[in-house]
């Protein structure tokens, strides 16, 4: 009955009794099962001989006094003629039947406000006294000692009230029960205790109140039935519909909870004793606190049926005390008996990371992360109750289930750095305190923590105040313009919010982008490990991210605030239901919210697992997450709340909208980190889904059951049909995913064709001039060659000087240049018709200024003729190399135009990237590249890059010749670190982090560089890069 309110103490609990007494005698467990299945619980009286054969329930008093607990019946037996009634069960039915006659004799008005009245006492009755005298009972055990200091129970101080007492038990009980002596040859259980007893008393009182709480419930709702006249009729009955649906989803909730609780859980038994191990599940994985949420749906059923403003108010005042019960008391008892004091500050050793691949491989894995299927040591009922052999029972060892569901996977990556030795220092162990400390200080979540005299929050009220001015401050627009504002402030918000840090989260999962941007931008010390970079970009993400979390919602209720307006009648049409229903949206969604934080805490509201790797991130299925794997789509249930309170079109777009965006940044951002941060460690089912495909499976069996003969047949229709449906998912599966495998290389060459064609619009920045004469030139005799490399080839080592040899009439012109090119930059061999971007080289340099030809006469030599050639060398270096490895061609060009008179192709620039990321590769690759970088300058390069120079015999007399500057010079080098190195530009600083970008595809500032200076320090650093971005061989030795 949706009326009566239940105890869920256990509903979201996991308790066992964790300490057993030792028992001297009888040397038992506490709980014994036979092979023997239990009897139905509505079975007769005298079937219990039945029961007693085959199960024995063991309790335990608060005193540690062990006894066997008899069979107890429940409420629906005061219905049945069979049973023997009490006084108290007499007294109920007598307070029912009045109601009953009340209802029927006086008026429907007087009615209305007698039950209103009637049902406010029972529901006072209920939550306040009943919460008043059970907390009394959990904190001193109230209840027990006034029955003892009265005496209710002895027979020598108050005989006549223990045979009264006696009377009103026994005939409630089944034949196990005895209240006085039993025979038995454990003395310690020849008497059932006070505790045990007193509650049977107690729980008689309860169903008084339980059953008249929610009788005088339904007498009000009947008597302010009516059928609303502006309804259709098919609104009328989707209302009866919807209505019935509700009372029935509430029946099967209160049975399924009883089911799994038995009467030890719906009479509050762990407040009088304990009794075995409780695991739950069921309906209680349906939802949080089920028989106080989800059981009340009857009330709103009847609400519907009713068609009552008044019968709806009252449900919610009804539900809503009915929460303060389980705030006030229900909660509090569970920390009280069930909750574990952990100690603040404790420095738990972090536990080692294990790869997702590693762990998946050897820790089986199951979708079961709720609560275990089996209860043990269930109230002795006449219901269907497991047993165990008591032989069994003294072989295995009584397990508390754990109340937190962790992923096995525990990951950590210690980014630690060291030196350049050999040895490596020993590692530090870091504690989950002092690593929460270090990443979290009070921060600010909404306007929760706000602290004026932190930069980051005086910031931010400039942005978070200028949607209350727009909102409150007068518009020159019209009211559709200002409503048009308003509506793409929020939108933009929303869309930055939900896409836009949802694709930077990505870019952060996937490569590291956020810590990256800080490495490369940002100098931070050579030995700390990566930990600055990761620490910056943490608290820039956690400012961005709340403050547009906050905008979002400011903007949102802005757009509110001008759309709403106070209804003039607030009983015509549906004000007041709009209104109502709103703001219950709006409480879910605080609700929801709260109990997500709750869960996830700082690290996971702000997504800590995409940062910080070294962190014992885990997954938490215990809260709201035991019941949904995201609720935070729940979160949006205030946006439609406030759709409804607004009425407005443009609020219900833009709260659909905001909740299209949440499902995408759930499916396209956050699910995806999930499935590879911890692999097959994530459940595929939630509890609640859990709970409909077992209801599911049981109502298909119940229909094979019943369909007899033709069991078969819809057996093999059902799987023809749910086969139909699984092939069609497959095979749009297999074509969305053919169809992105088959536009994945399409479109990598559309963004490597869209690269290039930027390059060579940058590259054709130039408008092309053709010398008019070139036909009087013989370009055969224009020869252009190559000096090979060292390795005599034509590939040269990324800045490596590269030098060609020229030859030319000796009428040709003295503005000839040489120019290099990207292959395939030039389609044409005869003009070159893109820009050379500044690397090019005069044929006569000494006869340039800059890039501007100075026009000097020509060189005169008498024995020259004109049909003799000329001939020189000139190279490429520095600021007229290519800085970005590739195959180039070099062209001679006539005349400071773009004929080409010469072409050399192709000529390779190329890097290597070592075979192995260690410190001596890195370093050693360093030593190479920087001083190329540095126009192998020798006052700029690092000492460790200069070959020492051995003296020559003919020196020794001018060894001493040394000059102060030299002196100087050398005592300088004498106390500077070999591996420094300088710069004269910031342009040498950008080929290093070019160079650093082609070899080891890390990415720094030239700010970083400059700051490093150093080839150890910028080799750790690139070794922690690597690591950072996950490349698994990087090894800072």
């Amino acid at each position: 009955m949706f009326g009566i309110a239940t105890n869920t103490c256990y509903c979201e609990f996991v308790a066992s009794i964790d300490q057993r007494p030792t028992m001297a005698e009888p040397q038992t467990q506490l709980r014994r099962r036979t092979a023997q299945s239990s009897q139905d619980q509505h079975s007769q009286p005298d079937d219990s001989p039945k029961r007693e054969e085959s199960e024995i329930v063991w309790g335990k008093t608060p005193g540690g006094e062990v006894f066997r607990v008899p069979t107890t019946h429940d409420v629906l037996t005061l219905f049945n003629p069979t049973y023997p009634k009490s006084h108290l069960d007499l007294l109920n039915l007598a307070l029912l039947g009045l109601q009953l006659v009340i209802f029927a004799l006086v008026p429907r008005n007087i009615g209305r406000i007698f039950f209103l009245f009637y049902f406010a006492f029972w529901r006072s009755a209920y939550d306040a006294g009943l919460g008043w005298v059970l907390t009394k009972q959990s904190k001193k055990k109230w209840i027990v000692r006034e029955v003892q200091r009265l005496g209710w129970l002895d027979p020598e101080r108050r005989p006549a009230v223990r045979n009264w007492i006696k009377a009103q038990l026994v005939g409630k009980m089944g034949k196990d029960y005895s209240f006085d002596l039993r025979l038995t040859p454990f003395p310690s259980l020849r008497e059932l205790p006070l505790e045990y007893n007193t509650w049977l008393l107690f729980r008689q009182a309860v169903d008084v109140i339980l059953l008249n709480d929610f009788f005088a419930y339904s007498l009000f709702a009947f008597s302010c039935f009516r059928v609303p006249d502006d309804l259709s009729f098919f609104v009328h009955v989707l209302r009866w519909l919807g209505g019935f649906l509700l009372i029935g989803f509430n029946l099967w909730v209160k049975t399924e909870a009883h089911n799994v609780v038995k009467d030890y859980g719906w009479y509050w038994g762990d407040v009088f004793f304990q009794r075995g191990a409780l695991v739950f599940d069921g309906v209680f994985e349906l939802a949080p606190h089920p028989m106080y949420s989800v059981g009340y749906a009857g009330y709103y059923g009847l609400s519907l049926i009713a068609g009552s403003y008044a019968v709806l108010f009252v449900s919610l005042a009804g539900h809503a005390a009915q929460f303060a019960f389980l705030v006030f008391f229900e909660n509090p008892h569970i920390e009280r008996m069930y909750g574990q004091r952990k100690a603040i500050a404790k420095r738990t050793p972090v536990r080692p990371r294990k790869s997702p691949a590693s762990s998946n491989s050897s820790v089986p894995v199951t979708d079961d992360y709720t609560t275990p299927s089996a209860t043990e040591g269930d109230t002795a009922t006449e219901t269907d109750l497991e047993t165990e052999t008591e032989t069994e029972l003294e072989s295995e060892t009584l397990q508390a289930p754990a109340g937190r569901r962790r992923a096995t996977p525990i990951q950590q990556t210690a980014s630690n750095s060291s030196s350049a030795s050999e040895v490596k220092p020993k590692k530090q162990v870091v504690s989950q305190h002092d690593l929460f400390t270090q990443y979290f200080r009070r921060d600010t979540v909404i306007l929760r923590n706000v602290d004026i005299f932190r930069y980051r929050e005086r910031r931010h009220p400039p942005s978070h105040h200028h949607s209350v001015v727009l909102a409150l401050l007068p518009q020159r627009l019209s009211p559709s313009g200002t409503l048009t504002l308003h509506f793409l402030h929020a939108l933009a918000w929303c869309v930055f919010h939900c896409f836009g840090l949802g694709v930077l989260l990505r870019a952060q999962s996937e490569s590291k982008f956020l810590v990256m941007h800080f490495m490369k931008n940002y100098h931070y010390p050579a030995n700390d490990g990566g930990r600055g970079a990761v620490m910056e970009a943490w608290a820039n993400w956690k400012a961005i991210y709340n403050l547009s979390m906050f905008m979002s919602y400011v903007s949102f209720i802005g757009l509110v605030w001008k759309t709403y307006s106070i209804p003039g009648d607030w009983t015509v049409g549906h004000e007041l239901l709009r209104h109502t229903m709103g703001l219950l949206l709006v409480g879910l969604h605080i609700w929801a919210a709260l109990e997500c934080f709750e869960v996830l805490g700082l690290f996971g509201w702000f997504f800590g697992d995409f940062f910080m790797e070294e962190f014992p991130t885990h997954l938490e299925y215990t809260g709201i997450y035991r019941y949904l794997n995201n609720p935070e789509i729940m979160g949006g249930a205030a946006w439609f709340g406030l759709a409804l309170v607004s009425g407005s079109k443009l609020v219900l777009t833009l709260a659909v909208i905001r909740h299209l965006s949440q499902w995408w940044f759930l499916k396209a951002v956050e699910n995806p980190h999930m499935r590879k941060f911890y692999g097959d460690s994530l459940r595929k089912d939630a509890g609640f889904v859990k709970v409909i495909k077992s209801v599911a499976r049981k109502n298909a069996r119940l229909l094979e059951v019943r369909a007899g003969r033709h069991a078969p047949e819809i057996r093999r229709v059902a799987k023809e049909v749910k086969g139909t449906f699984d092939k069609v998912f497959e095979e749009t599966a297999d074509a969305v995913e053919e169809f992105l495998a088959r536009s994945r290389p399409m479109l990598e060459e559309v963004v490597q064709d869209t690269k290039v064609l930027l390059q060579q619009s940058r590259e054709r920045l130039v408008i092309t001039r053709i010398a008019n004469d070139i036909s009087a030139y013989d370009t055969s005799k224009y020869k252009l060659e190559a000096v090979p490399s060292s390795d005599g080839s034509l590939r040269f080592y990324l800045g490596e000087p590269i030098q060609l040899k020229w030859e030319a009439p000796h009428t040709h012109s003295r503005k000839d240049w040489v120019g290099i090119y990207r292959v395939g930059a030039n389609k044409s061999t005869l003009v070159t018709r893109t820009s050379s971007l500044g690397m090019w080289v005069p044929v006569h340099d000494e006869e340039w200024d800059g890039d501007v030809p100075l026009g000097l006469p020509r060189p005169f030599d008498g024995e020259g003729e004109e049909d003799e050639s000329e001939s020189g060398t000139i190279t490429f270096k520095g600021n007229t190399l290519p800085w970005i490895a590739g195959r180039y061609e070099v062209r001679y060009h006539h005349d400071g135009k773009y004929n080409v008179m010469g072409l050399v192709a192709p000529i390779e620039i190329y890097v290597e990237t070592p075979a192995e990321l260690t410190f001596t590769s890195v370093r050693e690759n360093l030593m190479r590249v920087v001083p190329l970088c540095l126009d192998s300058d020798p006052s700029l390069t690092p000492l460790s890059c200069k070959v020492p120079s051995t003296p020559r015999p003919g020196d020794a007399a001018t060894a001493g010749a040394t000059t102060d500057d030299e002196h100087s010079t050398s005592a300088t080098e004498d106390h500077r670190d070999p591996d420094d190195f300088t710069f004269w530009s910031e342009k040498q600083a950008k080929r290093i982090c070019g160079a650093i970008k082609q070899t080891f595809d890390v990415e720094y500032a030239p700010e970083v560089v400059v700051a490093d200076a150093n080839l150890s320090a910028l080799a750790r650093r690139i070794l922690i890069s690597k690591e950072i971005l996950g490349s698994g061989s990087a090894s800072v030795g």
